[in-house]
């Protein structure tokens, strides 16, 4: 009895997992493992990979226009920072949103011939307000997180200082406002908890491009259906940033200083 109570608990915990970290997961498995109840464990986890991956890339990308979101059209100008976004179904968005991205990413080649818009994580393919965990929104189709630009022996590069795009910093110098150090001070022990998130530290001999970011934060900027973006206050003044649709995100968030955040109104 006890065994059995155990297997229900380990079984519910993946569910939960898989639903917070891809939507459908959870079902998917939940599926595979009444279909396959009585086969053997290896025959359980090739079912529930193989229905996972089809279902993720071949049935879904039909199934979200309903719910009035489309995947992110990866193109030579836009690529996800790595492909578990798209495995992970965090690369959905209204398809205003999707215009945005493909006129920013041109007009960013048009000036840096080569450098790509990479994005991180988007939304969920279903349901306004389903949680995209960690983050507080991304939750409706609307925001999605793009990479800063960085440079390698001063030419712009499409290098990234992390493996998931999150959680190697560049934070501010001695001579600019350490938000940092004032949301930790408050208590607030995750605004950089994203140094967790990096899956590995990587390149580290690139450094951020200030004039490759703020060519992209003002492209952003310049799109009339943009309502917000979020970024570190020291690279705000760093790059020069007045446009007043650049805010603070606050103490509750996490560090803005290693990607910038855009919403639609």
């Amino acid at each position: 009895m006890l065994l059995k109570i155990i297997k229900v608990f380990i079984h519910v915990l993946i569910i939960v997992f898989l639903t917070i970290t891809t939507q459908i997961g959870g079902v998917v498995y939940l599926v595979t493992v009444v279909v396959f109840s009585k086969k053997k464990r290896k025959i359980k986890i090739i079912a529930f990979i193989g229905a996972y991956c089809c279902i993720s890339l071949f049935v879904i990308p039909f199934v979200a226009p309903v719910f009035g979101r489309e995947k992110i059209k990866n193109s030579k100008h836009i690529q996800p920072n790595s492909f578990i976004y798209v495995l992970t179904n965090r690369n959905y968005v209204v398809p205003q949103l999707n215009t945005i991205l493909t006129k920013v990413s041109t007009e960013l080649d048009k000036k840096y011939p080569g450098i790509k818009l990479v994005y991180l994580d988007a939304n969920f393919p279903f349901f306004d307000g389903f949680p995209l965990l960690p983050h507080l929104s991304h939750n409706d189709g609307k925001k999605i997180d793009l990479s800063l630009i960085y440079e390698e022996n001063k030419a712009l590069t499409n290098k990234k200082k992390s493996i998931s795009g999150y959680g190697v910093f560049s934070g501010p110098t001695k001579r600019e406002h350490n938000q940092i150090t004032v949301c930790k001070q408050r208590g607030k022990w995750q605004y950089d908890f994203p140094k967790y998130l990096t899956f590995g530290s990587i390149n580290k001999n690139i450094r951020l491009s200030a004039k490759g970011t703020k060519f992209l934060v003002d492209e952003v900027l310049q799109q009339k259906e943009v309502s917000k973006l979020f970024i570190e206050p020291h690279l705000k003044t760093r790059l020069g940033l007045q446009n007043r649709k650049v805010r603070y995100h606050g103490c509750q968030a996490v560090r803005h200083d290693d990607h910038i955040h855009f919403q639609l109104y």
